[in-house]
């Protein structure tokens, strides 16, 4: 029997991954069964159940990968000389992510299967087991963020690292929760937005 290449087994799960991704996204977690999901990609249930044991088991794959994919772009930002400042950085970071069609789904549409995503983790400890650790993980990314900021003597070194980073990332959830609700998220409107916010003059008083 001829061996099935490697590259045929990461098609399939792909195909899969893809597929189930539609589903969800279209009919939510819990109004899709795995027929719908078969029925989506095309495949018999035991080309599906040789990938993934269950439903929960593909949601659990998608939410690993979708995960990684918005702390990889923040990981890949974080990594430029000299860092872009907040403003710039999530413009680029979120503008990227909403246009880069993963799981071949449009920026709307994707943003709501993480608004999903994020919601299954409240009942769900594996998932929320996943999100813990790409949350603490894009805590440290925005903490060496910071560290370059006062490097650069750009950014006051009385506010907390963790601060910032909890703030920036809450900008971000922010943002991909407007695409999923109401569409037509800007990256340039974030921009604006932040660079006007971080412009404003504190008043003194006294």
């Amino acid at each position: 029997m001829a061996r099935v290449s490697q590259e045929h087994l990461d098609a399939r799960r792909r195909q899969i991954l893809d597929g189930a991704a539609r589903c969800f996204a279209r009919n939510g977690f819990h109004g899709t069964s795995m027929q719908d999901v078969l029925k989506e990609v095309g495949l018999s249930a035991g080309a599906v159940y040789r990938y993934f044991p269950g439903k929960d088991d593909i949601i659990a794959a998608i939410t690993e990968e979708t995960f990684g994919v918005i702390r990889g772009a923040f990981e890949e930002a974080a990594r430029m000389t000299p860092p872009p400042t907040p403003d710039a950085l999530l413009a680029r970071v979120l503008g990227g992510v909403l246009a880069g069609q993963v799981h071949g789904l449009e920026r709307r549409t994707f943003a709501a299967l993480v608004v999903q995503l994020w919601s299954e983790t409240l009942r769900d400890r594996r998932l929320a087991a996943l999100l813990d650790d790409g949350y603490a993980t894009m805590r440290g990314v925005w903490a060496h963020l910071v560290d370059a900021y006062r490097s650069a003597g750009i950014l006051a070194s009385d506010v907390p690292s963790d601060h910032v980073a909890r703030t920036m990332i809450a900008t971000a959830q922010g943002f991909i929760v407007q695409e999923a609700l109401f569409g037509d998220v800007r990256p340039d409107v974030l921009e604006g937005g932040l660079r006007g916010l971080m412009a404003m003059k504190t008043q003194k008083t006294g």
